[in-house]
């Protein structure tokens, strides 16, 4: 299972699809060449390994939580405020996304920035989390359920600042003069990686509160 779980975060963390470029395909009748967006095939099977990835945790966190040293943490209050931040980034790629697909560049520069600040202000916001606990007396080898909190939370934000990278590289171009219509297809899918994780944190956060 360890060589499965390390392949895995292999896969998740050093592949980011939806940067690559579209390529022509051929069409049946060989009249044309198609340009099919291949990194929104690529972005769907990267989701699906990543879900993989975040279920076999999950997975394991259940088993684990049977043994007898499981000692229940209470959870930082900051994580409620977290959450608030990560659905405010998420609805800011939305708004770029949008506008995006009506063209209104200057639309996509808020969207962009403001999803991107919120999803930082999450990230220093679960390092706080992790303080907290600290401070509590709970940390990476206090007992399984603190392991797994660390772990669950570190995974995610690793997925977030991978999602960072690619964000960087679209504002950039944002800013540099590109018009919308040439960072639409990042911005969409951009988009869709960010619903996918915030999807994750509500339900690991889900998890967490209930166990």
């Amino acid at each position: 299972m360890a060589t499965v779980v390390g392949w895995l975060l292999r896969l998740t963390l050093n592949t980011k699809p939806w940067i690559e470029q579209q390529h022509p395909i051929e069409n049946v009748r060989g009249d044309r060449a198609l340009f099919l967006p291949s990194v929104k095939v690529g972005l769907g099977v990267f989701l699906a390994v990543a879900t993989s990835l975040f279920a076999l945790f999950i997975s394991a966190y259940f088993m684990r939580r049977m043994g007898a040293d499981w000692t229940t943490l209470a959870d930082p209050m900051v994580l409620w405020w977290n959450t608030a931040l990560l659905i405010l980034g998420s609805i800011y790629f939305q708004r770029a996304r949008t506008a995006a697909q009506r063209g209104q560049i200057d639309g996509v520069k808020v969207g962009l920035l403001a999803g991107g600040a919120f999803t930082f202000a999450f990230l220093a916001g679960q390092l706080w989390a992790w303080q907290q606990l600290n401070a509590s007396g709970f940390y990476v080898a206090t007992n399984p359920a603190s392991d797994f909190f660390y772990l669950l939370t570190a995974l995610h934000g690793l997925h977030l600042l991978g999602g960072l990278w690619v964000w960087g590289r679209t504002t950039a171009k944002v800013w540099r003069g590109f018009e919308a219509a040439d960072v639409r297809l990042s911005v969409e899918l951009c988009t869709v990686y960010w619903h996918f994780l915030l999807v994750v944190w509500l339900f690991l956060f889900g998890l967490l509160l209930s166990t």
